[in-house]
Formats: structure tokens, sequence, C-alpha cells
């Protein structure tokens, strides 16, 4: 009697990322941004300063300009975005206050993987990375090994990819 029982497809692995990645956004013209994977946080964020309505996009849809500060620690390097407004989203941050924040629909790239997220814009001055990279990013693409960091660099592994900033 022949095997009946339905077969899985078998998916291909997924890749493992560390605690903390070096990502890119590619749609925003940040090309290297430390960021910290965070499986406990819902949302990613971005740290984004002076945040205000941009000029209206295609079909009137609105958007935000804001400036990025991408290397921690450094206010001096900055890169101007405009990017269309998705949303306003409540986010408990990590003292336990809700806050009310604009999202933005981009993408990152981590290693030679491209992904479509959305990310909340926010102050990150006080925390230690510029980007958090949340669990609706990382579910079903990514495992995350809590004990390692910066696994998807790739080919130029011996170059810091902060040194591609643009400095000013």
């Amino acid at each position: 009697m022949p095997d009946t029982t339905p077969r899985r497809r078998r998916r291909p692995p997924r890749p493992t990322i560390g605690w903390r990645e070096w990502v890119t956004l590619p749609d925003l013209g940040v090309p290297a941004i430390k960021a910290k994977v965070d499986t406990g946080a819902a949302t990613s964020s971005l740290h984004a300063w002076n945040v205000t309505d941009g000029p209206p996009g295609p079909d009137d849809q609105p958007t935000l300009q804001f400036v990025l500060h991408p290397v921690q620690r450094d206010a001096s390097q900055q890169i101007e975005v405009v990017a269309p407004l998705a949303g306003w989203r409540k986010v408990r941050s990590s003292n336990g206050q809700v806050e009310e924040r604009p999202v933005i629909a981009t993408t990152i790239a981590l290693g030679e993987h491209i992904v479509p997220i959305e990310v909340t814009l926010t102050h990150r001055d006080e925390m230690g990375f510029r980007m958090l990279l949340g669990r609706a990013a990382l579910r079903r693409r990514f495992l995350v090994d809590p004990g390692r960091s910066f696994l998807t660099r790739g080919p130029d592994a011996d170059d810091d990819p902060a040194d591609k900033v643009a400095r000013p």
C-alpha cells in the first residue's frame, strides 16, 4: 500500500544573526547602522531627530522629514531623510511609558538578506544603539544567537561598516 501521508515542504534553513548586527537602510540612504536585535520588542525603532511633516509624496501620500545620526555617540554625522508615513503606533518603551510614534515602511539589508519592515521613529540618544530590530522584522526569517554578534557582515568583515557613513 502506498504511503499517503502528506509531505511537508522543506523550508530552506534560516540564517542566524547575533544579538547585534550591522544593517543597511537602502531606501533611506543609510549605508551602515549598528542595530540591537531585541526579540522582546514587538516593533523596530530608529533614532530620528527633528521629525517634521515632509512634502507630499506620490498620490499626495503624507511623508516625514527627519535627520538620522547613524553612528553611536556621534551627532556630527547626519543623514537627512524623507520617507512615507505609514501610520502611528502606541509603543511601550523600555522605561514602561506608552508613547505614540510615527511609523515608516522601509527595507533593511542584513548581509545579503533584504527584508521589508516597519520602523517607529523616536529619540534614542540615551540608548546604546541607534536602531532596535524587533521580533516583527525577524519572525520566520532569522534565528537569533544571543551569544554572538555581527554574523551577517559578509566578505568585507575586516572593514568597519561605520567607515561607509559619509563624513561631514
